[in-house]
């Protein structure tokens, strides 16, 4: 390992070694919590216990609950990595090289600021992909057991839907992005992790409060007043009133149960009830949007940092 490489290395290890580290002891933990949990629910049958209308045994149930909490914690890591890599490895990427003026001396070694940032740049995003991976897959491993059971974790959870799938890698390349363009503006460290860490929150959030828009929900429709459909593992989206001519209309209508509710829907001339749902496969069609989302944001950082090293001087 020489150049630019053998300098990104030597500048990033500690961060390297430390993540390395700490998703070491991420996958000793979930490994250990996920064989108790196997070996807790290996003796039942939990074909049961699928959806929210499951009823599973109690001593299963018992080892579930204790193991959707574990399940909980790691996806908040999962959720906190593109936040923690853009603050505390994207905004110093630049921004202190900059800030203490010691990019006038990795400048005159024959390095050009573009190899020397692609170097590090490089390194850095491997490393951020590889962890956010092995937390993504580590979270996918100890859920898929006991996915999408009675009141656990669901697939469409934050724990699960953001903290592992490709969007998870995506969006720690993103907070790589996002850190190191706004060190670069910036050009002091703690100013850049501030304004790194709103900059990540805010495009979580939205993507988060807007998921729902991007994806036409399902309907399914019961007609008059027979039992609804139970609603499994699907994702609801609300429950609406149904005329004879196909439009929809909104359930305080007719708070009802019983014979009020027939009565109301007979006054109001409702044929049926739809409830709104997203069936589990959309987990990869949220997934594939909050991907594609993250990565054009952050080839576009990517190409504004580049821009700028280019244009702007450096000393």
């Amino acid at each position: 390992m020489t150049g630019t490489l053998w300098l990104a290395w030597r500048q990033q290890r500690l961060l390297i070694l430390t993540g390395t580290l700490l998703v070491t002891v991420c996958a000793l933990w979930a490994a250990l919590r996920r064989a108790d949990l196997i070996e807790a629910i290996g003796g039942y049958d939990l074909s049961q216990c699928k959806g929210w209308n499951g009823t599973c045994p109690p001593q299963a149930y018992a080892a579930m609950s204790e193991s959707n909490t574990g399940i909980r914690i790691l996806g908040t890591i999962g959720l906190a990595l593109p936040a923690a890599i853009g603050m505390f490895w994207g905004a110093p990427l630049i921004g202190r090289e900059l800030e203490n003026g010691t990019i006038k001396v990795v400048l005159t070694q024959n390095t050009g600021a573009r190899a020397w940032f692609a170097a590090r740049f490089g390194l850095a995003a491997l490393c951020a992909a590889a962890f956010s991976a092995a937390v993504a897959g580590l979270i996918a491993w100890w859920w898929a057991p006991i996915s999408n059971m009675s009141d656990g974790v669901y697939w469409y959870d934050p724990y699960v839907l953001g903290g592992s799938g490709p969007s998870a890698v995506a969006g720690a390349l993103f907070g790589l992005a996002a850190g190191t363009a706004t060190g670069l503006l910036v050009r002091r460290t703690l100013p850049a992790m501030g304004a790194t860490l709103g900059v990540v929150l805010c495009t979580a959030a939205v993507l988060t409060f807007f998921r729902r828009d991007f994806v036409t929900p399902v309907d399914r429709i019961t007609p008059g007043m027979t039992p609804k459909q139970l609603i499994g593992s699907a994702w609801s989206a609300g429950y609406r009133y149904l005329t004879p001519d196909g439009a929809q209309h909104p359930l305080e209508n007719c708070l009802y149960s019983g014979d009020e509710l027939r009565r109301c829907m007979d006054e109001h001339g409702f044929t049926g009830r739809v409830h709104k749902v997203y069936p589990s496969s959309d987990f990869w069609t949220f997934q594939a949007i909050d991907t594609t989302v993250y990565l054009l944001l952050a080839l576009a950082l990517v190409a504004l940092t580049a821009g700028l090293l280019r244009r702007r001087r450096l000393g």
